[in-house]
């Protein structure tokens, strides 16, 4: 196989670097949701003689966050840190956004039985709009919470205890994995079954619409741009489609199923049953295509050539790592819609009234300017504070150092905002 991508091979760089405070204690532990599944995690807590009463969550919806990078600054200042996974560790094909915020409940309740007269939510990444979600949910009555989930299935959220968080810390967070995939994902396919055909006057990497041998940045004309971007909604909008047909047969199946008995005989109720226990999954083919990976004009920022996965995102475009590769259709229009997807920062930023530190790396390659601005200008909380800092998506240097500057950076800022607020 063509190795166009170094994360594949290496993982992705949120680990701490280095030892943990001495006399951390970490513990495994295994907690309930609302829903009754199961989830893990770990719990750092300094030595009673230090500690704050603060806990910290870090979550994200699918990446393992148990040694997060930012674990030993907050343990340093005696604040407990929770790294917990979600029902949907590395499996993008179930993340049901509605479901994972009862995960998020369940350790925002844990922290607060443990010691922790405040709860602060670490939101990087895709942990930002995770707890977006959580938060302004959590701060709503049970009889306001959303009672269907984005595929019309029920949530178990108005019957859910959700404590509200004192705080939101979003640290290189995005609007949405949704709202990143609808600038990623490319318009050029013609057909979701083959990935190889696609229209070349939509192609950002085909050289006849300004794209060049890479690393030389390329340059797309703003028709072409306002084209491209046109035709990116259409495709995501075209994806909805395809979900809730797919979801609407499966249940005029399973209520013809169950009303059929005495008039349908038994093979043909099992042909019916069959299409009502169908469980089908979507690929999504081709979604690292951004006009942002090369064109360094479109909303310009301190980040280098490529994609946070890769330096060549024209080959990566075809290999299976990526945004949303494979996902039922519930999935998809709760996690990686960017027009149906519940899991919107913006909109649920808009409904949270906690402080917040809203934290822009400036050489993310795939967070920009434009969206922290946006970010920024969608919070309601009348607490609230904007840092850029001079880093990368996960604040961590090449791959193989022990030393991570720029993480100490962010904590350097981020322990007094805390401090400051909770202790």
């Amino acid at each position: 196989m063509l190795l166009i991508s170094k994360t594949y091979w290496l993982g992705m760089p949120f680990n701490y670097k280095g030892p943990l405070p001495q006399d951390t204690t970490v513990t495994p532990i295994h907690i309930q949701a609302a829903d009754m599944r199961w989830i893990s995690g770990l719990h750092y807590t300094p030595p009673a003689a230090r500690q704050q009463k603060i806990g910290v969550l870090v979550m994200h919806p699918r990446a393992d966050f148990t040694r997060h990078y930012c674990i030993p600054g907050f343990v340093g200042a005696g604040i407990s840190v929770l790294g917990l996974c979600t029902r949907t560790l590395n499996n993008d094909a179930t993340a049901i956004h509605e479901d994972l915020i009862l995960d998020v409940a369940a350790g925002v309740k844990y922290l607060r039985s443990n010691g922790c007269d405040k709860v602060l939510l670490f939101g990087n990444s895709g942990g930002g709009s995770l707890f977006a979600f959580y938060q302004a949910q959590a701060e709503k009555s049970p009889a306001e919470r959303l009672a269907v989930d984005a595929a019309g299935k029920p949530t178990k959220l108005q019957m859910a205890e959700m404590i509200p968080a004192d705080g939101l810390l979003a640290v290189s967070a995005h609007p949405g994995e949704g709202k990143i995939l609808e600038h990623c994902i490319d318009p050029a396919v013609v057909d979701e079954q083959q990935p190889l055909l696609g229209n070349p006057a939509l192609d950002m990497y085909n050289p006849a619409n300004g794209f060049v041998a890479p690393p030389e940045p390329s340059h797309y004309d703003r028709e072409f741009v306002a084209r491209y971007r046109a035709a990116q909604r259409a495709r995501v909008e075209k994806l909805d489609n395809l979900a809730r047909a797919m979801i609407h047969d499966a249940r005029e199946a399973e209520v013809l199923y169950k009303t059929s008995r005495d008039t349908l005989s038994f093979e043909e109720r099992q042909q019916i049953g069959r299409r009502a226990a169908l469980e089908p999954v979507m690929v999504i083919y081709r979604t690292m295509a951004n006009l942002h990976y090369t064109d360094p004009d479109l909303d310009p920022s301190k980040r280098s050539y490529g994609s946070l996965f890769s330096e060549r995102p024209d080959l990566m475009n075809f290999q299976y790592i990526g945004f949303g590769r494979v996902v039922t259709p519930a999935a998809w229009l709760s996690t990686w819609s960017g027009l149906s997807s519940h899991a919107d920062f913006c909109k649920n930023a808009a409904q949270m009234s906690c402080p917040v530190l809203l934290v822009n790396a400036l050489r993310d390659k795939e967070i920009y300017p434009g969206d922290a601005q946006l970010m920024w200008q969608s919070l309601a909380s009348a607490d609230r504070t904007y840092l850029d800092i001079d880093a990368e998506h996960y604040f961590e240097p090449p791959f193989g150092e022990q030393t991570a500057p720029d993480v100490d950076a962010l904590m350097a800022e981020v322990l007094p905002w805390v401090m400051e607020r909770f202790a």
